[in-house]
């Protein structure tokens, strides 16, 4: 081997080998906290999420109120229309909770935003469970209004706090929890929903109503765990309170990660939180915030949920009985909960762009595949079984990267004084992302051909990411900060800022 390659790469190979023996396994109380924080965070989330999926239960509740109250049958437009409104004041909700999520993360702490935020589950827990035997069907939307609002702050501040509790070699690892618990959240929610458990018609107020479980579960736990001593340190100024907070969540030896924090603590003396109107007039995050408002709003438009959408009518195609398919929708949950348990893994090895640009590249080749077996479903008795294959395969790809890298990119593109305010565009572009999808939907899925829709979205977004986001992977949040100021856009746009300037 020439020598003048070994000479050019021998420090990258030092480095590589360095960055192993850094990821090494978290401390129990940090698995600990992370769960903790997570529990009645994006768990509640994904567990919302599919807890609303059987609607023919509440659709006979709203008739026989409507009835009760005038004497006739409601009509099948007003039917559909306060339906309608239950399950969009989930994202309704969900938005104003991005919107103040950042805000109250940075005026009452990450741990204690998060705390707070089971006010907000609890009272729709409540409303939802007394809706039945109140015979108030109005209740249920306030009810889903407040689910929202909960998963809103949970999901803005929750990855924030497991952020920066991490050290900076699990930071993807930990990162990744907040979509290990979405997709748990999905999967408990499934198998709550069965027949066998809470499933059936007596029992829809209770599944609604337990809501309440994991907010109690992180009421018990979570106040043993410490603040984010990125907080106490670079908002609060709390140097003591940090170092508590480290040696209890990385034990004894946390000299680097004091010594990480406070440099990040210098570099920003004298700044103070930004709000996100002030963020959006900084050029000099002008295409960090670029990054994360089209990794969000591409998380909801990449067609995950025309796949879920076709998964039933796939099922029946390929010969499964009706009755049958709620066992199988489990396993696109299981699939998913088992793929973001896998990128958990992978993450500190492959690194962030490699799993997200791989993972719309895959879903990029599924639209194609899934195109060509819905337009041939009846040419052989074998393309069904082909489409479910096509099915699985795309969660697989979303599960992989999109799901759980996008969250973790937002807390790692800002430093700490623009986090907060990144996090609430982020979230804010999410929620009118999933609001909007779940709108114009009807009107896209007119055919197997919606699916070319979604193969220009996921491989523009592949494209995006290859040749624009930098690799974070065990770098601190100031050296990622300064790759992305010295690309060639960041130079190009920090000269107009200073020729403005002068």
């Amino acid at each position: 081997m020439p020598k003048h390659f070994m000479d050019e790469y021998e420090p990258l190979l030092l480095k590589d080998f360095e960055d192993s023996k850094k990821a090494k396994f978290p401390s129990l109380s940090l698995v600990l906290a992370l769960c903790a924080a997570c529990i009645g965070g994006t768990f509640q989330y994904g567990y919302n999420i599919s807890i609303i999926n059987a609607p023919t239960y509440v659709h006979d509740f709203i008739n026989q109120t409507w009835k009760e109250r005038f004497q006739t049958d409601i009509s099948e437009d007003v039917l559909t229309l306060l339906w309608s409104t239950i399950v969009s004041g989930y994202t309704i909700g969900g938005f104003i909770g991005a919107s103040v999520g950042g805000v109250l993360s940075v005026k009452l702490g990450r741990k204690m935003t998060l705390l707070a935020n089971n006010i907000f589950a609890l009272t729709a827990a409540l409303l939802l469970g007394l809706s039945y035997p109140a015979g108030l069907f109005e209740l249920l939307i306030v009810g889903r209004l407040f689910t929202g609002i909960n998963a809103g702050v949970a999901i803005c501040v929750q990855p924030q706090y497991l952020g920066e509790i991490a050290p900076t070699s699990l930071r993807g690892a930990m990162g990744m929890g907040t979509s290990i618990f979405i997709t748990g959240g999905i999967l408990s929610g499934q198998v709550v929903g069965l027949k066998e458990l809470l499933g059936r018609e007596e029992y829809w107020p209770i599944l609604l109503a337990s809501t309440c479980i994991p907010a109690f579960l992180q009421l018990l736990i979570l106040p043993w765990f410490p603040e984010s001593p990125r907080y106490l340190l670079i908002d609060k100024g709390d140097e003591e309170g940090c170092k508590k907070a480290l040696k209890q969540l990385h034990g004894a030896k946390c000299d680097q990660e004091w010594e990480d924090i406070s440099q990040e603590r210098n570099n920003l003396a004298g700044l103070t939180a930004k709000k996100p109107w002030e963020l959006l007039r900084d050029r000099s995050v002008r295409w960090q915030l670029l990054t994360i408002v089209l990794l969000n709003a591409a998380q909801q438009l990449n067609g995950i949920n025309a796949i879920y959408f076709y998964a039933d009518y796939l099922f029946k195609q390929a010969g499964i009985p009706s009755d049958k398919i709620p066992y199988v929708t489990i396993g696109t949950g299981a699939c998913e909960c088992i793929t973001a348990l896998t990128c958990g893994m992978l993450i500190e090895r492959l690194g962030r762009k490699a799993l997200i640009g791989g993972g719309y590249s895959l879903m990029s080749i599924c639209c194609i595949l899934f195109t060509l077996t819905l337009t041939f479903q009846d040419a052989s008795p074998i393309i069904p079984y082909l489409s479910m294959a096509c099915v699985f395969a795309f969660i697989l790809s979303f599960g992989l990267g999109p799901g759980g890298v996008t969250n973790i990119l937002t807390t790692e593109l800002f430093t700490q004084t623009s986090r907060s305010a990144a996090y609430i565009i982020a979230g804010s572009v999410n929620w009118f992302s999933f609001f909007f999808i779940g709108l114009v939907f009807p009107f896209i899925v007119v055919g197997q051909y919606c699916f070319l829709v979604f193969l220009v979205i996921c491989f523009s977004v592949a494209l995006y990411i290859f040749l624009v986001i930098p690799e974070t992977k065990n770098k601190t949040f100031l050296e990622i900060q300064n790759e992305f100021n010295q690309s060639p856009n960041n130079r190009a746009a920090n000269k107009t800022m200073i020729q403005d300037l002068c």
